[in-house]
C-alpha cells in the first residue's frame, strides 16, 4: 500500500519539488489505520486503496490512490460515489490533494470545493447536501 502511494504520487510530488522516495511511503506507514482502509479490487485484481477517518466533524478521505493503469477507466468515480453516498447526511466530507494535481477534478466533479490552500495543498469539501 505504501509502495502504491509512492508510485501514484510521485509525478505530483516530483513536480513540486517535495519527491523524498522514503518520506512519501513513511508518510503512508505513519498515518495508517487498517480498519479505515478498503482495497479496491476489479476483475479479481488489487487495484488501489482508499482510507476514511470519521472525525466528529467530518469524514475525511485520507488516501485514495489507484494504479496508474486503473486511472481513467472511471474506477475512481465510482468508487467515490459510492463512498459520498455512504454519508449519516449530517458530516461533510474534507480530503487534500497536491497542488495542480489531476485528481482535483474528479473531486470538484464530485461536489468538492475549495476549502483553502497553501503551496503544496488543496483541502476540498464537500458538504452532505452535495454529496
Amino acid at each position: 500500500m505504501a509502495e502504491l502511494r509512492a508510485v501514484v504520487m510521485r509525478p505530483d510530488l516530483e513536480r513540486l519539488g517535495r519527491y523524498d522516495p522514503v518520506h512519501v511511503r513513511q508518510r503512508f506507514l505513519d498515518a495508517f489505520v487498517p480498519e479505515n482502509t478498503r482495497v479496491i479490487v476489479v476483475d479479481g485484481d488489487d487495484v488501489g486503496l482508499v482510507a476514511v477517518r470519521r472525525e466528529p466533524d467530518a469524514l475525511w478521505i485520507e488516501h485514495f490512490y489507484l494504479a496508474p493503469e486503473s486511472q481513467g477507466r472511471g474506477i475512481g468515480a465510482a468508487v467515490l460515489a459510492h463512498l459520498l453516498a455512504d454519508t449519516d447526511g449530517t458530516r461533510p466530507f474534507r480530503l487534500n490533494v497536491l497542488q495542480a494535481s489531476a485528481a482535483r477534478r474528479l473531486y470538484e466533479r464530485h461536489g468538492f470545493v475549495l476549502e483553502s490552500e497553501d503551496a503544496v495543498d488543496v483541502f476540498m469539501k464537500a458538504d452532505p447536501s452535495r454529496a
